[in-house]
């Protein structure tokens, strides 16, 4: 929105340059302003890899060759140059991120290693009873699968098999993730499956047979208005739900449908101390609003300073999937799933455990789980305290 496209280049308005004419020539915020709006999760400006002009990150070299990228200069594609060959991914593969995808028939972290046998091979020796390459769950590599466990305890982990095909968080319920108890303690997992002691039934083995319900009935009485049994926060036992954690209380309700700890940013404040929570929703106090009671209805800038730092590199406002407030990104609240600064990430990218976002044991920013204290896995499902929280 500040210049012109001729024959693929910008031709910036006066003001404004760069490649997407997304920097203005003149700032009108501090120092210090400029850096935070810069700084990665970790508190590095501009990862480290470039320049924060204005409150937006200039990567080194990206008028040139484009290998460092991202909001934050966060993705390096020269991490995928070849030493000996300069090449990236020494020609046998694609960088995403500062990681090489190889084709069929290499591998090595730069794929610089041949495999001694055919790709139909491969992809044969792969191939898991469900027709998945290493039950998507895992990366082969010439011939061989190498799974995507997500414990790094015990002898094999949670993820095992010729093809990855054994998945024992599947005999996990979603209660017992705070024990080393499978298959609700009413069984043995064998490959992800739950073989019930005598007198326990259902899935996961959660289900008495002295209940006078019927599994699902009783799955039926604890699922309420949600799609889970106990809104996936807690163990459904005879049409009776117990919440976890375990004398938490902020998660509670008839089916654990309230979860107050979406009420806490990352620093456990409720709110934003502006408002109070209810039901897992916070109901801000008169002059803010958003989510967590963060956005200020007041606003001491201009509409063209607002839009001015609302606007992605691509000169798109808030990516075309939100409003522009006082120089923040408000996103859709019909898209749920849309979040960022820019509005620019699919949380629906996050990865889910038992059908669950982030486990719900975090939450999910910008389509990565980021896991509450306690908690580690890419779906924030391992729990690593040895005690109840």
């Amino acid at each position: 929105g500040h210049g012109k496209c001729d024959c693929g280049k910008c031709k910036c308005d006066e003001g404004w340059y760069g490649e997407a004419c997304q920097y203005p020539t003149t700032c009108n915020l501090t120092r210090k302003k400029s850096n935070e709006m810069c700084k990665n999760s970790q508190d590095i400006i501009c990862s480290g890899a470039g320049t924060c002009q204005c409150g937006r990150c200039k990567c080194a070299n990206s008028e040139g060759n484009g290998l460092v990228y991202g909001k934050f200069c966060e993705s390096d594609d020269r991490e995928c140059i070849d030493d000996e060959t300069e090449e990236i991914c020494t020609g046998h593969g694609k960088c995403y991120c500062g990681n090489c995808y190889c084709e069929a028939g290499w591998h090595g972290d730069k794929c610089e290693f041949q495999c001694d046998i055919t790709p139909w091979e491969i992809k044969k020796r792969c191939t898991s009873p469900d027709g998945k390459i290493c039950s998507n769950r895992g990366t082969c590599v010439c011939g061989e699968c190498t799974c995507h466990d997500v414990d790094p305890t015990g002898d094999w982990g949670d993820i095992h098999g010729d093809t990855c095909e054994c998945d024992e968080r599947n005999c996990k319920a979603v209660y017992d993730r705070y024990s080393d108890d499978f298959c609700s303690g009413h069984g043995q997992c064998n490959c992800g499956r739950c073989d019930c002691k005598e007198g326990w039934t259902g899935k996961k083995c959660e289900h008495p047979r002295s209940c006078p319900l019927s599994v699902e009935e009783s799955a039926k009485k604890c699922q309420g208005n949600s799609n889970l049994p106990c809104s996936g926060r807690g163990r459904c036992e005879c049409g009776q739900c117990t919440c976890f954690p375990p004398g938490d209380n902020r998660v509670h309700g008839k089916n654990c449908e309230c979860d107050d700890r979406q009420c806490e940013n990352a620093d456990g404040d409720v709110c934003g101390g502006r408002g109070i929570c209810s039901c897992g929703r916070c109901i801000c106090q008169d002059g803010w609003f958003g989510k967590l009671c963060q956005h200020s209805r007041k606003c001491n800038m201009t509409e063209e300073e607002s839009r001015s730092l609302c606007e992605s590199a691509d000169g798109i406002l808030c990516s075309g999937k939100g409003s522009c407030h006082c120089g923040k990104c408000i996103c859709s609240p019909q898209e749920w799933y849309i979040s960022g600064d820019f509005c620019e990430c699919d949380d629906r990218d996050c990865d889910k455990h038992d059908g669950l976002i982030c486990t719900g044991n975090g939450v999910c920013s910008c389509g990565n789980c980021e896991c509450w204290e306690g908690w580690n896995g890419n779906a924030c499902e391992i729990w690593l305290g040895r005690e109840y929280p």
